[in-house]
C-alpha cells in the first residue's frame, strides 16, 4: 500500500491532532510532524495539505494567522478553534470505532 493512500479520509483529523498539541503552526511543520510522529509511515503532500486547511479554515475549525519570522520571512500559521476542538474529539471517536470494527473484521477472516 502506497503511504498516501494510508491518509484517505483521515487527513482532517491528523492536522486537528497535531494542532491541538502543537499549535500555532504553518504548513511545512504539519506535514513533518506527520510524518515524524508515524515513524515516517505516513506522509502528507502539499497539494492534499493546503486545500485541507482552507476547508477546515471556511469551516470555523481552523484560524490562520501570518506571521513574520526573525529572518523577515512571512508564514502562515494555523491553530484550532473552539470549533475544530470539538470536531477533532468528534471525527477521533468516529475513527476510533471505524478502526475497532476493522480489526474485528480482520481477526475473523
Amino acid at each position: 500500500m502506497k503511504r498516501s493512500d494510508t491518509l484517505q479520509g483521515s487527513l482532517d483529523l491528523l492536522v486537528m491532532k497535531i494542532l491541538s498539541r502543537r499549535a500555532p503552526l504553518h504548513g511545512y511543520a504539519i506535514m513533518a510532524a506527520v510524518e515524524e510522529i508515524s515513524g515516517q509511515v505516513l506522509r502528507v503532500e502539499e497539494g492534499s495539505l493546503y486545500p485541507a486547511l482552507h476547508r477546515m479554515e471556511e469551516a470555523g475549525w481552523t484560524r490562520a494567522a501570518w506571521l513574520t519570522k526573525e529572518n523577515g520571512r512571512r508564514v502562515r500559521v494555523y491553530e484550532l478553534t473552539a470549533r475544530g476542538r470539538k470536531q477533532c474529539i468528534s471525527e477521533e471517536a468516529s475513527w476510533t470505532a471505524v478502526t475497532g470494527a476493522v480489526q474485528r473484521v480482520l481477526k475473523l477472516a
